[in-house]
């Protein structure tokens, strides 16, 4: 037997998984999503979620693909772009990158924006306070004082100032129908999903396929590089970026494992 085989995602600290295991990322991503659900801050069908956004993952080789690169900085220019720039939380991307989140929001000048499904007072609460932790200080969609139009589910309530608000809007391991709501809106909509051929990547204007985990701070790191970038420059890598070749090539590279 293995010495990786006696690794289980149930371990209490998430230090303690080596990382120089094979599955590194996916067990620390279950191990995230379990204190999640422990917290209060993920719902039990968040798990069901990342079972199927690991699938994917590993036929991608659990790695960023030159695709995933491109969509990662065409994602950072439109929010250096961006007037007023939103990154949504729900209870997944609150468990597996808070600090992430936090720090991208930091170095784009973006506000933070809590939304969910599964929507109570005490998951709010507890997600925004999961964020306050790790290190934010101004958390919005506890508010809820405006509404997504054509969406009757609570993923519909959003703040005025915050996500109805916003000209560009990051919205990680997201359902189809709200992104396709918030596209009608005429939002610039960056979407991180594993699957290609999921809705929600399909609409947006740019499909980041690749796991959240990764791509976070990819983003981050792309918005540093491309601080002193002119308006000019900003412009040129968004103009370049073509969505729809980087869904094939994540959608032929899960095909066939090349």
């Amino acid at each position: 037997m293995s010495e990786y085989d006696t690794v289980s995602a149930e371990v209490e600290h998430e230090e303690e998984i080596p990382e120089d295991h094979p599955r590194y990322e996916d067990l620390l991503t279950r191990h995230r999503i379990e204190r999640g659900v422990e917290k209060g801050i993920t719902h039990l069908q968040g798990m069901h979620a990342e079972g199927r956004g690991s699938a994917f993952d590993y036929l991608l080789g659990e790695e960023t693909i030159p695709s995933a690169v491109e969509a990662e900085r065409a994602a950072a220019a439109h929010l250096l772009l961006a007037d007023h720039p939103v990154l949504s939380i729900n209870g997944n991307v609150a468990a597996l990158v808070p600090a992430e989140m936090v720090e991208l929001a930091d170095v784009v000048d973006a506000d933070l924006e809590v939304n969910l499904f599964n929507r109570t007072p005490e998951r709010l609460e507890a997600i925004a306070d999961h964020l306050r932790e790790h290190g934010a200080e101004d958390v919005k969609g506890l508010e809820a004082d405006a509404r997504i139009p054509r969406l009757d589910h609570q993923r519909a309530k959003v703040d005025a100032d915050g996500i109805y608000d916003a000209d560009v809007v990051v919205v990680p391991l997201e359902d189809g129908d709200r992104a396709e709501a918030l596209a009608e809106m005429g939002k610039t909509e960056i979407v991180i999903d594993l699957n290609p051929l999921s809705r929600s990547p399909q609409v947006a204007e740019v499909p980041i396929v690749d796991n959240i985990i990764r791509a976070v701070p990819n983003i981050t790191e792309h918005a540093r590089d491309l601080a002193d970038a002119s308006g000019e420059e900003l412009e040129a890598i968004v103009k370049e970026f073509d969505r729809k070749r980087a869904l094939e090539a994540a959608e032929e590279r899960i095909r066939s494992g090349l």
